[in-house]
């Protein structure tokens, strides 16, 4: 991760990863409908995550998995 001035820089592949593998699983499963628009709602749960810390790809697709899954509607 880049960090310049105090200001943190997103690494775009990981969020894009971590969206990747947890908007499939939950198309799979029927949670998502199976379109090409993103889920605002799981990537605000991936981007705070990913801010919060998280930087492994597949910790953040199954945090964020399990955190949709309870409050898909958030």
């Amino acid at each position: 991760m880049l960090v310049e001035r105090g200001l943190r820089v997103m690494n775009v592949e990981t969020v894009g990863e971590a969206y990747a593998i947890a908007a499939n699983y939950l198309r799979r499963s029927g949670a998502i409908t199976e379109s090409i628009a993103i889920n605002d709602h799981l990537l605000q749960i991936i981007v705070g995550m990913f801010y919060g810390g998280e930087s492994n790809r597949i910790k953040l697709a199954n945090k964020a998995i399990a955190r949709f899954e309870s409050n898909p509607t958030a």
